[in-house]
């Protein structure tokens, strides 16, 4: 039986211009025909073309899992399996990575290889929680791929309503500004808070507030680059109200006003003034009325 392929005009628009598309990805990997995972993302290409078309999502959540663990996995069911039965489930696999994320050429492989074996191929290094995004993998195969990704070494990140996963710099591996040892910090939190990342225990609602930990071996950003910002500014020169005003989109107040004269705590003629205010309108009114 013939692939059926589908017409995918404007995802090919996001192919334009000069930077890489991930379109081209997807494209690539639905034409691997010798490839398990060729169908799945054929559909896949058809599925996000007809939400391009539509200007709406369709993928649902659900629950998958796999034995031991309450998390880490972040499921997807299609709304129209009926016409993209081959991405039905596309379900994401949220992976712890290395301490400083120090990858060999060798560990690249392995994870390929799992991946190509039980998944998409598909894989995104990292995603928003610091974690090693395997994207796309059937519920049949959920549990398959971390079968091989744990005997690699690898463990399930935090998703859902659960403590998400710590990320940590290079550090002293290559960084002459580290202060303390951060890899080896990053491991005794993670040895110490896993419990929390791998069973789900959090109110739902604190799902929008998942940064991950982060540990940084350097002093602040901002204070790397002398001479272009000071104490409390950013590095375009802005103070934190500036920012704060700048992305609340709301205008400025007018920085050439005169500053208003602060009180001096000792000025008690100051401080009585608007009690004395008080005072007389409230005499004015019980006359008035």
């Amino acid at each position: 039986m013939a692939k059926k392929t589908y017409e995918t005009k404007l995802l090919d628009e996001l192919e334009d211009g000069p930077w890489p598309s991930f379109v081209t990805g997807l494209k690539r990997l639905a034409a691997d025909d010798d490839k398990q995972y060729a169908p799945m993302m054929n559909d896949l290409l058809g599925q996000l073309e007809h939400s391009y078309e539509t200007r709406r999502g369709y993928w649902k959540g659900g629950t998958v899992s796999v034995y031991g663990y309450g998390g880490g996995v972040i499921p997807r069911f299609s709304e129209v399996a009926e016409n993209y039965p081959e991405s039905s489930e596309f379900h994401t696999l949220r992976v712890q990575p290395p301490a400083g994320m120090h990858y060999t050429s060798d560990f690249l492989r392995a994870i390929c290889d799992v991946w190509e074996e039980h998944g998409s191929g598909l894989i995104a290094f990292h995603g928003q929680s610091g974690d090693i995004m395997f994207q796309g993998c059937t519920t049949e195969n959920v549990q398959k791929a971390f079968d091989g990704l744990n005997e690699i070494g690898l463990d399930m990140g935090g998703a859902g309503p659960a403590l998400r996963t710590s990320m940590s710099c290079v550090g002293h591996a290559r960084c002459e500004q580290s202060c303390y040892d951060e890899v080896r910090a990053h491991r005794t939190i993670i040895n110490a808070f896993l419990d929390e990342m791998h069973r789900p225990a959090l109110p739902q609602r604190l799902r929008q507030f998942d940064p991950p930990l982060r540990l940084r071996g350097y002093r602040h950003l901002a204070r790397r680059h002398q001479g272009q910002a000071g104490r409390g500014q950013s590095l375009r020169g802005e103070t934190r109200a500036q920012v704060y005003h700048r992305q609340c989109h709301r205008p400025l107040p007018d920085q050439r006003a005169e500053p208003q004269r602060r009180r001096h705590p000792g000025d008690r003629q100051s401080q009585l003034r608007p009690l004395h205010a008080l005072h007389q309108c409230h005499d004015q009114g019980a006359v008035a009325g």
